[in-house]
């Protein structure tokens, strides 16, 4: 009795403690375990390369990412999780066994859970182990919101984790805060003076409203869109266009366009049945399609199909991650080893670009201008009776025992081909010949042929004109020279019809399109002038290698038919225009394989329809598989119910102006992406911007205008040890300002900013070890003639060392976030850079210029200039001592020194 009564009491004492260590380990979790919280991101850090969405590396046929493939009966009669049940389910197991056999994840890994992980699935489990959507792929519901104030949630935040109220910052921190995050410049002496009795209010909508608020924010998205002006690679070719592209993104953020409105100018500008057009008659709706072109490209690749699937898996991951906040380009290969996303998902935005064609495009097209074309149709009407009897129609069966003719012209439709611009105008001039002066010379456009595959040896235009191309397209490459493809282009330059030849035996097998338009390309850099046109009758292939024939075509003179031709040309002076970008136009539907294993060699035999991303739009819901598809992608990514566009938009906002986002890893939604630290704040900054039509400046506005916006950047001790990483902002962020905006202030602070706007880039100047092939041939000014550096050409090849020595990212791919680092580089920037030093000569005689100020004033005047407040009598005092030092003979030196002293300082590069 007494033995038992001594075991009793043991049990009754292990009990307890096993009680205690059980309150201790659930003190630190959460009453409710969330699975998209707190259990997935668990399960893919550590289970999902063998147990996720991709069949190709998943073992054991084991899957953890669903809820029927975690709770499924295993072939041993077990279950990886049993709801309810921790003790029976096997994955507590084995992420707690010692067996080296049985542990998981395996030790090969170097992965192992930690206890409080594993208490969490195990609570998790005993809780029912409730499953959910990834969050991301919830649409923010508006029912769930709980306040409808961004400071009500900031607030929430503090209380939960014990944090103090900040403190707010001066008038002048603010004003100078709101100047470089909205406009990426300093605010002047003048500003700065008017502003200290405005409302706070007012401050903010001046900035917005200035003119350079765009140029700022066009930046922003410029590293989303790895926007350069060279493609980079061995001779660092010209993107045609660019700057036109850059000077868009400026307007549209100056004026506001609605954010649904410019992501489908971005994914489909060329196919809106109502383009956007400016004061200035301009279509910006069409500009918007260059950023796919933005991307870098190879003059010579030995295979050109791997080089478009090169180009394509760029343009993939450049749009996916930038209106999405997904990597698709991960699903290349295989199924995305940690997203749903499917290798379909990938190969059906493959095709939807393979389907698109680039090329130049006009512009400057607009309702007044359809008006001029219109009044020259009677014009063409008349000369169709006047020279339509002297032209031939030949059999092109007879005459070359045709069987496969790609184009023939000579009747009133192009016969199939894609006509843009109003170079070719609305079928075959006289119902003879596709002529780019259907209108009248030097007018733009391009006439494409449907895609089809390379069967015959020799491809043949039958075509005459001036300065004009004939270009074979073969999958999709554009960069046509000698010596591999330079067979691939023919230059027109003959008043009379000749065949032209062809030679694409070695490229059997590919597919193809043919493209005439008037002008050329000089070094892949497009230009038409005033008198350039192309006539073209017919194209066919064929095996067999025909002579060039020379037709004659009759230039008799009559006074009626020199009066019309006179009258049309004097009417399409109007339609002439040479500016253009690099955009998308659309072609017939190209329907892409999946490439097994990343690889365009081995490709499947189904070909994959063109759809949206099944886990936000379900499987069934496919395009009218015509075209290219584009306008339904980017339909489906403006649709309200989409659960992502509006999120990552304000979060990139949120990101700007408070130095991170709400989602840290702003371009990447998907399960490796961090989870945000106020979900329910950033649903109701997405139903907002919604709400409020998707206008940019509110949602900035809204932002700024809070407290936690205003706060000073001084640490609460308490708040720190709290939350040492400020994440749910207790303070204001210390942040250094970008590299274009530390170059602009400097430019700004010395009185050299020249503050015109748009138009070509300003070459970039090259130092003496900007060396290589490629290297332009004009080095730009020092100061870049005082612009911004917004308009400072972006090469590929030789990128401004100042640039990305202050971490201006590359341009290759997506940079939502760019990098801050802190090294000796900025600093020797700062100190020795020629750049600096000719500014800082500049300010000094600026402020020279002016005798009847005393050196305290001249002190102050720097003082505000730089970092927009006076300075504290000690600063005076160590300013007067350092001016002194020099002596009177060397009154400029000093002041210039000074003056590079305080560029040198970390309050003149950052945000404090």
């Amino acid at each position: 009795m007494k033995g038992f009564g001594l075991k009793f009491l043991y049990f009754i004492l292990f009990s307890f403690f096993l009680l205690c260590q059980c309150a201790d380990k659930d003190s630190s979790l959460p009453e409710t375990v969330d699975f998209n919280y707190h259990i997935r991101p668990i399960l893919s850090q550590n289970c999902y390369t063998c147990h996720g969405p991709d069949p190709s590396s998943r073992k054991a046929n084991l899957r953890l990412d669903t809820y029927d493939g975690a709770t499924s009966k295993l072939p041993n009669g077990n279950y990886a999780i049993l709801p309810g049940k921790p003790g029976r389910s096997s994955l507590i197991d084995r992420v707690t066994s010692d067996d080296e056999e049985e542990m998981m994840p395996p030790p090969e890994t170097k992965k192992v859970l930690t206890g409080h992980e594993i208490a969490l699935i195990e609570k998790w489990i005993d809780q029912g182990a409730k499953w959910k959507k990834h969050w991301a792929f919830i649409p923010p519901q508006e029912t769930k919101l709980r306040y409808n104030n961004i400071d009500d949630y900031i607030q929430e935040g503090w209380e939960k984790n014990n944090l103090d109220k900040g403190e707010l910052a001066d008038r002048n921190v603010l004003i100078r805060r709101l100047s470089y995050l909205l406009t990426g410049l300093p605010p002047s002496l003048d500003e700065i003076n008017e502003f200290q009795n405005s409302d706070y209010e007012d401050i903010v909508d001046y900035y917005l409203e200035s003119k350079h608020f765009g140029e700022h924010w066009a930046r922003h998205w410029m590293d989303l869109v790895r926007y350069a002006e060279k493609m980079g690679h061995e001779f660092d070719f010209t993107i045609g266009g660019a700057h036109h592209y850059r000077d868009y993104l400026i307007r549209a953020f100056n004026n506001d366009v609605p954010y649904d409105q410019f992501v489908l100018e971005q994914l489909a500008g060329d196919q809106l049945e109502e383009p956007r057009y400016n004061e200035e008659g301009i279509n910006e709706s069409i500009i918007g399609t260059a950023y796919a072109f933005l991307g870098e490209g190879k003059h010579s690749p030995v295979d050109i199909k791997q080089e478009e699937a090169d180009r394509i898996d760029n343009m993939i991951d450049v749009t996916s991650k930038t209106f999405q906040g997904l990597t698709v380009s991960c699903a290349k290969c295989h199924d995305h080893k940690f997203d749903p996303i499917p290798t379909t998902d990938y190969y059906a935005m493959y095709g939807m670009f393979e389907s698109s064609r680039i090329g130049p495009i006009a512009f400057n097209r607009s309702p007044s201008k359809d008006n001029i074309a219109e009044e020259i149709e009677p014009i063409n009407a008349q000369l169709k009776n006047e020279v339509a009897e002297y032209i031939d129609n030949i059999d092109l069966e007879k005459k070359y025992n045709l069987q496969e003719v790609k184009g023939d012209f000579r009747g009133d439709d192009f016969d199939g081909w894609y006509a843009d611009g109003y170079a070719f105008g609305k079928g075959p001039l006289y119902e003879k010949f596709a002529s780019s002066n259907y209108y009248g010379k030097g007018i733009m456009g391009s006439l494409r042929s449907p895609t089809f595959e390379i069967a015959d040896s020799f491809i043949y235009v039958n075509a005459r004109g001036k300065a004009s191309s004939i270009r074979v397209i073969v999958d999709n490459f554009q960069l046509i020279q000698n010596p591999l493809y330079g067979n691939l282009e023919r230059h027109v330059n003959s008043q009379y019809f000749q065949l032209e030849r062809m030679n694409v035996t070695a490229l059997k097998g590919h597919k193809a399109y043919i493209e005439i338009l008037p002008g050329w390309y000089n070094r892949h850099h497009y230009t038409i002038g005033k008198e350039d046109y192309i006539e073209v009758e017919y194209v066919f292939t064929s095996d067999q290698k025909f002579d060039r024939d020379t037709t004659y075509l009759d230039t008799l003179k009559t006074p009626n038919r020199e009066r019309l031709y006179a009258e049309k040309a004097e009417k399409s002076k109007n339609l002439q225009d040479s500016t253009f970008v690099m955009g998308f136009t659309e072609g017939d539907a190209v329907f892409s394989p999946v490439f097994i294993r990343g690889s365009h060699v081995e490709p499947s035999k189904e070909r994959v329809k063109h759809q949206f991303l099944t886990a936000i739009s379900p499987a069934e819901n496919e395009f009218k598989q015509e075209g290219s598809g584009r306008k339904a992608w980017a339909e489906s990514v403006v649709n309200p119910e989409n659960p992502l566009t509006a999120r990552v938009m304000v979060n990139r906002i949120w990101h700007h102006l408070f130095g991170k986002g709400i989602v840290e890893t702003v371009d990447n939604y998907g399960l490796q992406g961090s989870l945000p630290s106020h979900p329910e704040l950033l649903d109701y900054l997405a139903i907002t911007f919604m709400e409020e039509d998707w206008s940019v400046k509110k949602m900035i506005k809204s932002m700024v205008m809070t407290e936690a916006f205003q706060q000073s950047t001084t640490v609460n001790l308490d708040n720190s040890k709290n939350d040492p990483q400020n994440k749910y902002l207790s303070s204001f962020r210390i942040r250094r300002l970008t590299a274009e905006s530390i170059r602009d202030g400097i430019l700004s602070t010395t009185g050299s900013l020249n503050d015109s706007m748009y138009g070509e880039p300003v070459p970039v100047h090259l130092t003496e070890f900007m060396n290589g092939r490629g290297r332009p041939s004009v080095s730009g000014p020092l100061d870049g003639n005082g612009r911004r550096s917004i308009y400072i050409s972006i090469n590929r090849n030789f990128l401004s060392p100042m640039m990305l020595t202050f971490d201006m990212p590359i341009p290759f791919s997506t940079f939502g976030k760019r990098n801050t680092t802190n090294v000796p580089a900025q600093s020797l920037t700062l100190m020795n850079d020629p750049f600096v030093h000719e500014e800082t000569q500049k300010w000094a005689s600026r402020l020279l210029a002016d005798s009847t100020k005393t050196t305290e004033e001249r002190i102050t005047q720097i003082y505000l200039q730089a970092y927009v407040r006076a300075p504290s009598p000690e600063e005076i005092e160590n300013g007067v001592e350092i001016i002194g030092e020099f002596g009177a003979e060397a009154e400029e030196a000093a002041w210039k020194n000074y003056c590079h002293i305080i560029m040198n300082t970390k309050e003149f590069i950052h945000l404090l």
